[in-house]
């Protein structure tokens, strides 16, 4: 590094289904911050919604003799970008998040999820990255910058430690395998947390996998006769309150799906389901699948969405030894003040984690405003 002021290249990442408004808040705040340290800041002031933009940007950063690359997780994205940039650009990475209110409601960012599976992206393709998870005016800020220009800051790796042998964990094990886990489609872009290796898990768990389209789920669920349909809905009328509050006709959809992935485990004698959740449920058949997972969970079979086949194989682990229901979730924020943090995930929790000052109420999922979801605060463990 020169004895000139060293050199930040700068790349601000957006989702377009998040609230861009607060994203470009966060992003002229972290610049102000930025420039405030003395270091020299380049790249891209506008929001980078779009891998043509993201590359762009960095061309003309890979010019650049950086000292660090420094990526502004504005909000949730998918990791694809980040991976192709960091090969891009080539300098010592960087991944900053942003805290949000804690509302209860919508995430407008979900800016700490995105970093985590950046993160694990980089890892898999052996990327190394520091982060960190502070707001703009944080005055830590500065000096967790000035370390990572001085090559600090790097993670800890974790000590690998060996777990117990224990009666309760052999029977969890034994519970699982030669069992079979249905995949519906295939794992988004960019969600590599999501790439799984039959091989592996065959040796490991000695669970296999049974892989489905969309297209046959769909069919199927459009193929149900109204006698079944109206068995299912019986059944989420008596769950869920204000089912009559969302769109009928997508409700009517979703619940055919839970009728289609019932049937399809029973018929395939599938232990779990991991299903690829977004866009096309949304985009081709027209509702969320949230919902059906999480009553196909209730039934004690678990599902994962994403295609998320590892997930779903850990929630089998997971409710063999509890007993009850396994429900996979996202890190959303961290506060290490308070020493606590919020767990959340679109609505596929089985209702019977619902705390009871928050019955369970029928809601659309928060960025495509479809149905079936089930909204509810989770009771306290024990």
């Amino acid at each position: 590094m020169s004895s000139a002021a060293p050199r930040i290249g700068v790349i601000p990442l957006v989702r377009a289904t998040f609230d861009l408004g607060l994203a470009e808040e966060m992003r002229g705040k972290a610049w102000s911050a930025l420039e405030a340290t003395g270091y020299h800041v380049t790249g891209p002031r506008g929001l980078l919604v779009d891998t043509e933009g993201a590359m762009r940007a960095a061309q003309s950063l890979a010019g650049d003799d950086l000292d660090l690359l420094l990526f502004l997780q504005l909000t949730f994205t998918d990791a694809a970008m980040t991976v192709r940039l960091a090969r891009a650009v080539g300098a010592p990475m960087v991944l900053w998040a942003f805290p949000e209110p804690r509302t209860g409601g919508r995430l407008r960012l979900n800016s700490l999820c995105g970093i985590n599976l950046a993160a694990h992206a980089l890892a898999r393709t052996e990327i190394a990255c520091r982060y960190l998870h502070a707001a703009p005016d944080d005055p830590a800020v500065a000096e967790r910058l000035t370390s990572f220009v001085a090559g600090e800051g790097w993670p800890a790796v974790p000590e690998a430690r060996a777990v117990p042998d224990s009666d309760l964990g052999a029977a969890a094990l034994a519970s699982v395998r030669h069992t079979r886990i249905g995949l519906v489609g295939r794992h988004p872009d960019g969600f590599d947390t999501c790439r799984f290796d039959p091989a592996e898990l065959d040796d490991l768990l000695g669970i296999t996998v049974d892989k489905l389209t969309q297209s046959e789920l769909f069919d199927r669920a459009g193929a149900l006769n109204a006698t079944e349909v109206t068995q299912v809905a019986a059944r989420a009328r008596s769950e869920l309150a204000g089912l009559d509050e969302v769109d009928a006709a997508a409700a009517d959809k979703s619940l055919r799906l839970y009728a289609a992935l019932r049937d399809l485990a029973r018929e395939r004698n599938l232990a779990g389901m991991a299903v690829r959740c977004w866009p096309e449920p949304f985009t081709e058949y027209g509702c969320a699948v949230c919902r059906p997972m999480g009553m196909l969970t209730e039934d004690g079979i678990p599902c994962a969405c994403e295609a998320d086949v590892y997930g779903t194989a850990t929630n089998l682990l997971l409710q063999a030894l509890a007993g009850e229901p396994a429900w996979l979730v996202d890190l959303v924020d961290v506060d290490p003040v308070s020493d606590t943090g919020v767990l959340r995930r679109c609505g596929l929790a089985p209702c019977g984690m619902a705390d009871p000052a928050t019955p369970p109420r029928a809601d659309v999922h928060g960025n495509r405003e479809l149905p079936l979801l089930a909204a509810f605060a989770c009771r306290r463990a024990g």
